[in-house]
């Protein structure tokens, strides 16, 4: 039997809507403004970055390492300061993103364990 990827399971479209709720929640949140701050200079494109990053990180084709050279998540967010607070309020945007947009409770909980790693992995203080 062949393991499903991510990507594979939700498709495009799918991961597309994820990125634009997550930054919606985000502008919702009372809990993120701190982070909101964070991404607030990037709004202009970056659901489309975070997109594109989810759609290889995903296991599907490397559209943001083809555009920006490289898949490091700690090199743009180094001149932040990102505890767990920061963290944690960022994992609350993508928890509830995944509830908003209709997608098996299979792939959330799949997704669970590496998106805290990936958030965790941003960490600098």
């Amino acid at each position: 039997m062949t393991t499903k990827t991510p990507y594979q399971l939700l498709g495009k479209e799918i991961i597309y809507l994820i990125a634009c709720t997550f930054y919606d929640v985000m502008d919702e949140l009372p809990q993120a403004e701190k982070i909101r701050k964070i991404h607030s200079a990037h709004k202009g494109n970056i659901k489309q970055k975070l997109y594109e990053y989810l759609v290889g990180w995903l296991g599907g084709p490397s559209i943001y390492q083809d555009n920006t050279g490289a898949v490091c998540l700690t090199e743009p967010h180094k001149n932040y300061s990102i505890g767990e607070i920061e963290r944690d309020a960022w994992l609350t945007c993508w928890y509830e993103a995944l509830e908003r947009v209709d997608i098996s409770e299979e792939v959330k909980l799949m997704l669970k364990e590496p998106v805290f790693h990936l958030a965790n992995s941003i960490c600098n203080k």
